[in-house]
């Protein structure tokens, strides 16, 4: 999952980054609340974490920015004033969580799992399709019960998968949520992730998991 981590308190943004990044998110991070903004508007993101007190445009005025623009991605805010209002103030704005400082670092996991599964298109806590199943939060999956050893990239390129499960998802757009910004090479590591992948989850025997559809990229369906 790509994740926008706007963030001006050094050692806190560096703690989220590494933290993160060790879970298997792409995270990138931005100092200001302009900088945030312009991150926000300019690439896709699964979840934005926000933090309230930033220089320049503050976390409020940058959720409201965007939700102006029509720009509707999940946007956790962290403060370390724990005040009602200033929780109303967030959600009033349009963010969709909210965390206070100093928070656990399970809890803010458990947060931004809970945020990828809200939207209009159902969005499960373990997903499951082609007979995998997919856990999140223990970065776990299984077929027919038993556990598969996969690596934290292969998940991370087969959640993206199944959370589009029915729609085909280019190598560009897996490079963008399951590969580090910093990364600067071609589509071919793309290529050999599912080669290995295909290798771990398809069933003896049986019809692939993940298809390959020529100029369009990956698939996995439901039925497969």
């Amino acid at each position: 999952m790509r994740i926008l981590v706007v963030e001006d308190e050094p050692a806190m943004a560096e703690s989220l980054t590494w933290g993160l990044e060790q879970e298997g998110y792409v995270v990138v991070p931005a100092e200001t609340g302009e900088t945030g903004l312009w991150l926000a508007r300019e690439a896709s993101w699964d979840v934005i974490v926000l933090d309230v007190m930033l220089p320049g445009l503050n976390g409020y005025q940058v959720c409201e920015q965007l939700r102006k623009d029509g720009i509707w991605t999940p946007i956790l805010m962290l403060t370390a004033m724990d005040e009602d209002l200033d929780h109303a103030e967030g959600l009033d704005v349009g963010a969709d969580d909210y965390l206070t400082k100093p928070f656990s670092y399970p809890v803010l996991l458990a947060h931004l799992r809970a945020l990828t599964r809200r939207g209009l298109r159902e969005r499960p806590a373990v997903l499951t399709a082609a007979g995998l199943s997919l856990d999140p939060g223990r970065r776990s999956v299984t077929r027919d019960d038993a556990l598969l050893e996969l690596t934290a990239r292969e998940i991370a390129v087969l959640e993206y998968l199944l959370r589009n499960t029915g729609r085909a998802v280019s190598k560009s757009e897996l490079l963008d949520h399951c590969w580090d910004a910093a990364y600067d090479g071609g589509p071919g590591v793309v290529e050999v992730l599912v080669h290995r992948l295909r290798k771990k989850i398809d069933p003896p025997g049986g019809r692939p998991v993940i298809t390959t559809l020529r100029g369009e990229g990956y698939l996995i369906q439901d039925n497969a």
